[in-house]
């Protein structure tokens, strides 16, 4: 794992990039949670959708036979595919989440993010604290410091999805 930080720099610094990108994925959070926790009760059920249904009679539309079991075989397997990639970038986020040493920042986040509120739904639950603009202040620096922990574990480095 090659890391490319600038010269003499200890603890690397998220750029713009890979700040959208946390923040991407941050949004995409509480959608990833629940797939998951469907996936994870229904995972039975999801397969035996897949082999009886017509999900799996042509993944190719240019196909004038298919497999229906091969194909049923290939969707199973995007399914587990992708419940791993959401386990694995759910992870990562809580755990750098957990790192964010500004408190106030850390409750922004979870409220905005973690929890799926709206940011003007976060910004209302946090106005009797601070000003709207300290909240967004907040939240934004929550999120680079998220997407620095990231940096610093490697995460843009394992993620290898283009984004």
């Amino acid at each position: 794992m090659a890391m490319v930080w600038g010269q003499g720099e200890l603890f690397a610094k998220a750029n713009k990039q890979e700040i959208q990108r946390t923040k991407f994925l941050l949004d995409k959070y509480t959608d990833m949670v629940s797939l998951m926790r469907d996936f994870e009760q229904f995972e039975q059920d999801l397969q035996q959708i897949t082999i009886e249904g017509e999900a799996a009679r042509r993944i190719d539309q240019t196909d004038l036979h298919a497999d229906k079991t091969a194909n049923a075989t290939i969707l199973i397997e995007k399914q587990r595919w992708v419940y791993k990639r959401y386990q694995f970038y759910t992870h990562q986020l809580e755990r750098a989440h957990r790192l964010i040493k500004d408190e106030e920042a850390r409750q922004a986040v979870e409220y905005r993010y973690i929890q799926g509120y709206s940011r003007k739904e976060t910004i209302l639950f946090f106005r009797r604290s601070f000003s709207d603009s300290t909240i967004k202040r907040k939240i934004d620096d929550g999120v680079e410091s998220i997407a620095n922990t990231l940096k610093l574990i490697g995460f843009f480095e394992q993620d290898d999805t283009n984004f």
